[in-house]
């Protein structure tokens, strides 16, 4: 028992200064009254957004789960209302105490404190580049829901891959961030999303993380699984995130779009979505292609004779070549355009993902680029072939 603690039963008071002296660590509070409602239990843990340290309470229903991020001061007097009138209960992790506060019958306070039994919290106020933006330990709905992890917020070993997969996807993503539009909602498009827990990160990144509004479109051909990704999207209350069954040429918009998302539309499906974003002007275009088929088709077999012998290795310098089109067609039509690696566990062990932007492009710097795609062609020789991506500038 230590005695600062036996002096203090005020649990708000405490909050406000583990948060001041960055002792803090996790907060639960259980035991809920009738005050509390269809509430059963709400944690508080920290987490960084863009605009700089928060709280973020989790309101534990019976069957989902709400999130509510809060500034210090704000967080503190939330533990303070919480307490009062909701919860009998609260454990507070330290980095220096467990304390326990309990609510007798009567109304008073029986408050306990013991060694502390958590790990100090996660570096992600001191050293954010180290830290993944969904973190082992912190309970993330839809991670939980896809079972990558439990209930209490740990990554499952089998599927830690996949948790990598998801934070390296969302560090892309931020990255091109300061790109889009800063205020208003945000709307987003996912050709070809399937499964869609790269949509589900994506929310969560930008309503969640970022706290923004979001109008996120997912589209795929495969009916039954549009309608689980609906469902399990309504379940976690997953608010501007709806799915639809719809084929990526056929796709219309009234608004604009500021974020294409395209990962591993199968060969020219990539094609088509890069075609559908640049003719809507999307500012961003995130693009993972997969299956790149149609090169190794076309491609001259005078070309590098000793590297198109082999079936695996023309197939795959065939889908190099069809990366390095694409990048220049982006280029071509307006969009600084990197290509990067990206972890991929579905169809081999790294992937290459197309991330463009869009910037004006000069007259000088058209005409130069028309001079290296035709070039290019003519190397690989598919003068005379049509590509789905075209043979020239779209726009």
């Amino acid at each position: 028992m230590h005695s600062h603690f036996m002096a203090s039963h005020d649990l708000s008071s405490l909050v406000a200064q583990s948060l001041a002296e960055s002792s803090f660590i996790q907060l639960t509070l259980s035991r809920p009254t009738a005050a509390a409602a269809a509430i059963r239990k709400v944690t508080a843990k920290l987490i960084e957004i863009k605009a700089g340290p928060r709280v973020q309470f989790t309101f534990a229903e019976a069957t989902r789960e709400t999130h509510r991020n809060a500034t210090f001061d704000e967080a503190s007097a939330e533990v303070r209302a919480l307490f009062e009138t909701s919860f009998q209960e609260a454990n507070l992790f330290l980095a220096t105490a467990d304390v326990t506060f309990k609510r007798r019958n009567d109304g008073s306070l029986d408050v306990a404190s013991r060694k502390p039994s958590k790990p100090a919290a996660l570096p992600v106020l001191h050293n954010r580049g180290k830290q993944y933006l969904i973190p082992d330990g912190v309970p993330c709905p839809f991670l939980i829901e896809i079972g990558v992890m439990t209930r209490e917020g740990q990554v499952r070993a089998a599927k830690y891959d996949k948790f990598r997969q998801v934070n390296r996807f969302l560090e892309l993503v931020n990255d091109v961030l300061p790109e889009l539009p800063q205020d208003g909602v945000l709307r987003v498009v996912d050709f070809g999303c399937g499964k869609s827990y790269l949509t589900f990160a994506l929310h969560h990144l930008l309503t969640v993380i970022h706290q923004r509004d979001v109008e996120i479109v997912g589209l795929d051909l495969k009916r039954d699984v549009m309608s689980h990704c609906e469902s399990v999207a309504r379940k976690l209350d997953c608010r501007g995130l709806t799915f639809r069954v719809g084929d990526i040429a056929a796709h219309e918009t009234s608004d604009p779009v500021h974020l294409t998302v395209s990962l591993h539309a199968c060969d020219v499906a990539t094609d088509a979505a890069l075609l559908k974003a640049i003719g809507w002007g999307t500012q961003v275009i995130l693009a993972v292609p997969c299956c790149q088929h149609e090169f190794a088709s076309k491609m001259s077999r005078e070309l590098l004779p000793p590297l198109q012998r082999h079936g695996i290795l023309r197939e795959r310098f065939a889908s190099l070549a069809t990366d390095a089109y694409r990048a220049l067609l982006l280029e071509r039509n307006g969009y600084r355009t990197q290509v990067i690696e990206f972890i991929d566990m579905e169809h081999t062990p790294k992937n290459l993902m197309l991330r463009a932007i869009r910037q004006p492009l000069s007259s000088q710097r058209a005409a130069e680029l028309d001079v290296e795609i035709a070039a290019f062609r003519k190397s690989l020789g598919l003068q005379n072939a049509t590509l789905a991506l075209g043979t020239q500038s779209v726009r």
